[in-house]
């Protein structure tokens, strides 16, 4: 067993592993960017070394940097957690070349599979079909016209060499088509680094179901059972559950098959997860993800596997503590993505900045995995996942109801989060019955007026002084005389009409359909659509913002003619920065 694992990650993930490292005696070594200096991963770990720079191609994806922190701390193995280098060969290859261990599959393996082209084939090879699609990279329009006519719309255009939703856009008509190729190609060369895309039949109403594996460096493959995922928006998961509801036992034992079929055809060790799509009693294979998935932890709790205490065990050598014949599923767990977004009746934007207030609920079978604690800030380099909330039930609705009740807890202030959206998604009557669909958040669920800011949060400290006001007060008509302990800066209180406080300011924006079109929310210029004299109509893409690693189109507000344009491509922008202006 090694006795010191080097972490090539940040947030919850790196937490996740460093806690495995302090339950096996081994120590861990964090490394960090300037924001992260006192992050809660480098405070929980052992040993931590900073990369330099502020955004992840200056750190978390700086190689050299990283190389050098392992040298240096003498680490003998790295886990690289999820995202940034996790699914990346050349990376993994250099730490295999140093002589320290690779917390993952094999380079060859992740170039097979972080490859989705390559990827199909290997699946084709073992019998295991994907949704018809492409086996080359798109070169011109022209391909994806002519794909098109052939498999109608939509199709989906794919980064090549990613997942989980990032670099993909899904086009439902011919005019659509140039843009959504040019926006996914730069979400693919700004997540992975690369920009070759490929494409596919979209499924219309199809069910995200993925198996996890765990493969041993003995010939051991075994499937720990499969996790629902299909309540998305942005082809991003919000819920992840499993066992998956309404799901026949013989398509189960079926696709848990084909998922150690692809495994092993490419020669697969470590923890990995393979996707599928499930449509009619059918299902097609959609990727292999050559990592620890971000909803592990439903996994665990249903199969009583700690799934990192045994990527490190198989890193290091030793055989599967288990056999596919111990494999049994317990209850039912669901995973809620608690992120720094703002549902804002279903628009789904990034809300990076300080949490001011952060209580975790508590009780018999829920647990929290996060990435930060109160006073930590959110930036918007980083992705906005500031933590998971998973609950155990004996039975699918026990864990429906016992994580509304863990949500109602749950109270973030300083930033918006998803805990809203999740309270509608687990309370609607197609998610509780187990109809929903991958396009069901975003095409039938209502999320009109559900925001992501915690009301119970004033910006009032909890911590403040109180101080005694004594107030007269009636009620039916009967006098009192009461005494209240309230923060010193309220001041006194008046049994009189109360004032509503007063918002604090946005910046400079104004009302909806003044023309002053203004960011929502903090980020980065990456297009601009308009120039100034431009006659636009109400609801046409001005801008295109970059927040939080997503790319958000901020619409024109009224119809006019663009009088001013106060912001260049690469400009960083903060909420309520007025970035058009329309007369």
């Amino acid at each position: 067993m090694f006795s010191k694992i080097l972490i090539a990650n940040r947030g919850e993930i790196a937490v996740r592993v460093i806690r495995a490292c302090r339950e096996l005696g081994i120590t861990s070594v964090a490394v960090y960017s300037e924001l992260d200096r006192d992050a809660l991963h480098v405070r929980l770990a052992d040993e931590a070394y900073a990369l330099g720079g502020e955004t992840a191609a200056e750190s978390y994806l700086n190689t050299e940097a990283i190389l050098a922190a392992i040298k240096q701390s003498g680490a003998e193995a790295v886990h690289p957690g999820y995202g940034f280098y996790s699914e990346n060969a050349d990376f993994a290859r250099s730490i295999t070349e140093l002589g320290i261990a690779f917390i993952g599959p094999p380079p060859e393996a992740i170039e097979v599979m972080g490859d989705k082209i390559s990827a199909r084939l290997a699946a084709e090879k073992v019998n295991v079909n994907g949704v018809p699609g492409t086996t080359t990279v798109i070169e011109s329009v022209d391909e994806i016209h002519a794909f098109a006519d052939e498999h109608g719309y939509p199709v989906a255009i794919k980064a090549a060499y990613g997942g989980g939703g990032r670099g993909m856009k899904v086009v439902r008509s011919a005019d659509q088509v140039v843009s959504a190729l040019e926006s996914a190609q730069r979400e693919a060369q700004s997540f992975f680094g690369r920009s070759e895309c490929y494409m596919e039949r979209y499924l219309t109403w199809p069910r995200h179901i993925e198996m996890q594996i765990i493969a041993d460096q003995h010939g051991n493959t075994v499937w720990l059972g499969e996790r629902d995922c299909s309540a998305q928006r942005r082809h991003q998961k919000l819920v992840e559950e499993s066992p998956a509801p309404n799901f026949p036992e013989d398509v189960r034992q079926a696709m848990g098959a084909a998922a150690v079929a692809v495994a092993e055809g490419c020669n697969y060790t470590n923890a990995g997860t393979v996707e599928f799509l499930y449509q009619d009693g059918e299902f097609f294979y959609l990727e292999m993800n050559t990592r620890l998935q971000v909803e592990h932890p439903v996994s665990e709790l249903v199969s009583g596997i700690d799934l990192v205490r045994e990527q490190i065990r198989v890193a290091a050598g030793l055989p599967l503590s288990f056999s596919q014949a111990d494999m049994a599923q317990n209850g039912h767990a669901i995973e809620v993505r608690i992120n720094a977004e703002d549902p804002a009746g279903g628009k789904f934007l990034p809300s990076p900045g300080d949490i001011t207030k952060l209580s975790i609920p508590q009780g018999f079978g829920v647990r929290w995995d996060g990435g930060y604690e109160e006073g930590d800030t959110v930036s918007q380099f980083y992705d906005n996942l500031v933590g998971k909330l998973i609950v155990w039930g004996t039975d699918r609705p026990t864990a429906i109801d016992r994580m509304l009740s863990a949500l109602s807890e749950l109270k973030v202030g300083g930033i918006a989060t998803t805990a809203a959206a999740h309270q509608a998604i687990l309370s609607a009557e197609d998610f509780r019955n187990g109809i929903h669909s991958t396009k069901w958040v975003e095409e039938v669920l209502d999320l009109t007026g559900i925001s992501g800011k915690s009301s119970e949060f004033s910006d009032t400290s909890d911590n403040e002084a109180k101080v005694r006001k004594d107030v007269l007060m009636e009620v039916n008509g009967k006098r009192f005389q009461v005494a209240a302990w309230v923060p010193e800066s309220a001041g006194t209180l008046s049994a009189g009409p109360s004032k509503q406080r007063r918002a604090s300011s946005a910046g400079s924006a104004s009302a909806p359909g003044s023309g002053r079109v203004a960011a929502p929310m903090q980020g980065t210029i990456i297009k601009i659509h308009v120039e100034v004299g431009q006659e636009i109509i109400e609801g046409e893409s001005v801008v295109v913002l970059e927040a939080m690693k997503m790319e958000n189109n901020i619409n024109a507000d009224k119809t006019g003619k663009i009088t001013e344009l106060k912001v260049d491509v690469g400009d960083t922008v903060g909420a309520g920065d007025v970035i058009v202006v329309i007369e």
